[in-house]
């Protein structure tokens, strides 16, 4: 009798069938699976059961530090940063008014005034809080932060160079104008105390600090001025150059009409 392959099988050559994992090892190892996770379920269990008083105490503590941040932010920090944000209001008028004086009309006087209007900021009167109060009372808050950048601002004016760093230095922001600004006050109070290395570093943070027309120009011109006064000629340039390339408008300020020159100078120099 005639045989015949069935369409689509193949017969098995005997390799291949060596090579067949029989049903009862596909079950057994399927099992010993199994049992592996059923004993790993099992071991956990037990830590868990073994360690429920630790395992609870740590929830609780985590709980209890959420929920005494939650009462702190809700009850004690932001009553405080009201109340400091109107303690702060005299003082910010005293440095603004002293700001604002036109030392043109007669210097002697306008300085006397200045120098006046600043040390209220500082100290206060009329019984309100000075800066200093502000930061020694409500320290931790946004107003306290802003009273060192003030009060720094106010020392560099009163010529009181030392103060002036440590306040600026304790001031933080990452305001594009004003964190650039008190980096760069810092380096204007290093160049008084005639320490132009370290005016040189401070100048460099505050116009690496954000890019834009207000203030970076400025610090880099700050920056090459000083850079050309001890000695590195490179860097100088290749700050002008910058300004020369990016910040355009930079001339037309009493500063910008004297780059051309300064940069004639550093090319000299570097060459």
């Amino acid at each position: 009798m005639a045989t015949y392959k069935k369409r689509g099988y193949k017969v098995k050559t005997k390799v291949e069938k060596e090579k067949e994992v029989p049903a009862e090892e596909i079950e057994s190892t399927t099992a010993e699976v199994f049992n592996t996770l059923d004993e790993t379920a099992s071991k956990t269990e037990e830590w868990v059961a073994g360690n429920q008083k630790y395992i609870f105490v740590g929830i609780g503590a985590i709980a209890v530090i959420l929920l005494g941040y939650l009462i702190y932010s809700k009850v004690f920090s932001a009553p405080k940063e009201v109340e400091a944000a109107n303690e702060v209001f005299q003082a910010n008028s005293y440095f603004n008014q002293a700001i604002n004086i036109d030392l043109n009309q007669d210097m002697l006087k306008g300085l006397a005034a200045r120098d006046s209007l600043f040390n209220l900021a500082l100290n206060g009167g009329g019984g309100k809080f000075g800066y200093l109060n502000i930061i020694s009372e409500y320290g931790g808050t946004n107003a306290a932060n802003l009273a060192n950048y003030s009060a720094g601002i106010a020392y560099l004016n009163l010529n009181e160079y030392k103060l002036a760093v440590k306040h600026l230095q304790e001031f933080n922001s990452d305001d594009i104008i004003i964190g650039a600004k008190a980096k760069g006050a810092i380096g204007d109070a290093f160049i008084q105390m005639e320490d132009p290395t370290v005016a040189l570093e401070y100048y460099e943070k505050a116009f690496q600090h954000s890019a834009n027309d207000a203030t970076t120009p400025i610090y880099l011109y700050k920056a090459g001025v000083t850079a050309l006064d001890i000695g590195e000629a490179s860097k100088a340039l290749s700050y002008f150059k910058r300004i020369e390339n990016e910040y355009a408008s930079f001339k037309n300020t009493a500063d910008g009409k004297m780059l051309d020159i300064y940069i004639g100078k550093a090319e000299a120099l570097n060459n």
